[in-house]
């Protein structure tokens, strides 16, 4: 079960998730108490209409006219004079945000807020026909406008600006650890299961009982080869048939997280000498601890799952079960050389780019697959007939996102964080797909005895590759497929540590438990007994 899930999974491997960017400014509300109270509120306006100044300290503050017993389509709702040199806030409906602006504008408004009852949405409307119309219009909520005069009261002064996103976000750092932490835990755990093969080899008694243990997956270049197909394949099934099989994979992923922490953390609990009674149970004798263990892992999944579109702490589950996962991937499938690892890398960074940067050239509407498939697909609503207002693109159903990153809240202040709750996000397949290689040679020098050369150096690599990733996607402002940076980082050092030490040959097909180096003791002689060390 644990191999299905992890091919379904492998599919989706290599996501790294473009931030949706919008026109989304802020709202500075004050009240008239002394001191005044003030509170910042989301607003989206459209930077093609008019451009809102970048800080507080250049924008200019106006008194606040509540009007949202009226829709505006006709300078008859409103007395005359009302509205003077004000901000107005009026209800959405009926007709166009520009037809509104201008009404306003004739009566001599400075500002004009919409309050919308459905969730904001940017402003579109055909500008050319409102070339007159130059003061500054903005959606707001109207559960905001509600609760902007209970707590301020009815005289409210509003200021309306927009500030640059940063340019750099801590949640980036806290991506870096996990990821980093994650792949040199998972290429480390990887080690030890391989020092035990070696001892339980070594020892004739233990060799049948570590055998009904192993539960590792070694993937061949044919496997690996096929493993990509599934992917490509996956990938396209889910950009024609998203609404369906987004829910397959949230199963799949309550499955396999669930299974993946109980093994992790099993795996901790085994060193713990205490507590170890056991009851007898078919024929088995099972420790109790084991099957609360069990019961809590299961019970985390299903927390999860039922409340996973809660975006104030459900992502912190999710990261969890996600870390979980790769840790229990890394560890359990095994690349029996390094040619098996250049291969599998390789053609998943051709996957990434090509999925990525060449299918807006063959789709229709110009979007990439990777990209559609990471955001879901809306249902659209959208309405644009003459003059009637313009509805927004609604979501026919819930939106379910797929579970395949890990996700960790923007940590600076800006405009989205106030109108929504925006994540930097990472990929499992950015952590997975190198962990591999770094797995693989934390194995290979348990294999030859090399004082763990090669997993630090292709550790640090990564870590190199995650920087670079940053760097990049700072400097773009648009997502990057991190395995475009991270696969040549990883596979160049460890090619560069295997040349260096004169071990390539032995390195790209494999070590077969014996070093055939004279200045290096073997922890295997040809006939399996442990080697002794050399005078």
């Amino acid at each position: 079960m644990m191999r299905a899930a992890g091919l379904l999974w492998a599919a989706l491997w290599g996501l790294l998730l473009p931030p949706v960017t919008a026109d989304e400014g802020i709202l500075h509300a004050s009240g008239s108490g002394v001191p005044p109270v003030t509170k910042d509120y989301c607003i989206i306006y459209n930077s093609n209409w008019i451009s809102l100044p970048k800080s507080l300290d250049n924008a200019t503050s106006r008194t606040l006219e509540n009007l949202t017993s009226t829709v505006l389509c006709s300078s008859s709702e409103v007395p005359s004079g009302l509205m003077k040199d004000k901000a107005v806030v009026v209800m959405r409906g009926n007709c166009t945000f520009l037809e509104k602006a201008r009404i306003a504008q004739s009566l001599g408004a400075k500002m004009l807020l919409i309050a919308s009852k459905p969730r904001l949405s940017p402003l579109s409307d055909n500008k050319t026909d409102f070339e007159d119309v130059t003061l500054p219009v903005a959606l707001i909520r109207y559960n905001d406008i509600v609760d902007m005069q209970l707590m301020l009261g009815n005289e409210v002064n509003v200021t309306l600006y927009s500030p640059p996103l940063p340019e750099f976000d801590c949640s980036m750092v806290v991506i870096f650890l996990i990821a980093v932490f994650t792949v040199a835990l998972g290429g480390y755990w990887s080690g030890v299961a391989e020092l035990e093969n070696l001892k339980a080899i070594a020892s004739p008694g233990e060799r049948e009982t570590r055998r009904k243990k192993e539960e590792n997956v070694t993937f061949t270049p044919v496997t690996v080869i096929l493993f990509v197909v599934i992917c490509c394949v996956m990938l396209v099934l889910l950009y024609f048939f998203y609404k369906w099989l987004v829910y397959v994979i949230i199963s799949v992923f309550c499955l396999a997280s669930a299974m993946s922490l109980y093994n992790c953390l099993a795996a901790l609990i085994g060193e713990i000498p205490f507590g170890q009674c056991r009851i007898a149970c078919c024929n088995k004798n099972i420790e109790v601890r084991l099957i609360f263990l069990a019961v809590f892992c299961i019970a985390a999944a299903v927390v999860w799952a039922v409340f996973r579109n809660e975006d104030r702490w459900a992502w912190i589950l999710q990261d969890v079960l996600g870390v979980a996962f790769c840790l229990n991937f890394i560890k359990t499938l095994k690349m029996p050389n390094f040619k098996s690892c250049v291969i599998l890398l390789g053609l998943l960074l051709l996957y990434d780019v090509f999925f990525v940067f060449i299918t807006p050239f063959i789709t229709k509407n110009g979007a990439s697959i990777m990209v559609e498939v990471a955001a879901g697909p809306f249902g659209n609503s959208e309405k644009n007939d003459g003059n009637l207002v313009e509805v927004p693109t609604e979501r026919s159903a819930p939106h379910e996102k797929l579970p395949v990153v890990i996700r960790v809240p923007r940590l600076e202040y800006s405009a989205s964080t106030l109108c929504d709750m925006p994540f930097s996000l990472l990929g499992f397949g950015d952590i997975i797909v190198p962990g591999l290689l770094v797995a693989y040679c934390r194995r290979f020098d348990v294999q030859t005895s090399s004082s763990s050369v090669y997993y630090i150096s292709c550790t640090i690599a990564y870590a190199i590759g995650m920087v670079l990733t940053f760097i990049v996607l700072a400097l773009m402002k648009m997502g990057q497929p991190a395995l475009l940076y991270l696969v040549p980082c990883t596979l160049i050092t460890s090619s560069l540590v295997a040349w260096r030490r004169k071990e390539m040959k032995k390195f790209w097909k494999g070590s077969s438990y014996q070093v055939s180096d004279s200045s290096r003791t073997p922890l295997l002689q040809d006939d399996g007994t442990p080697g002794l060390p050399r005078k």
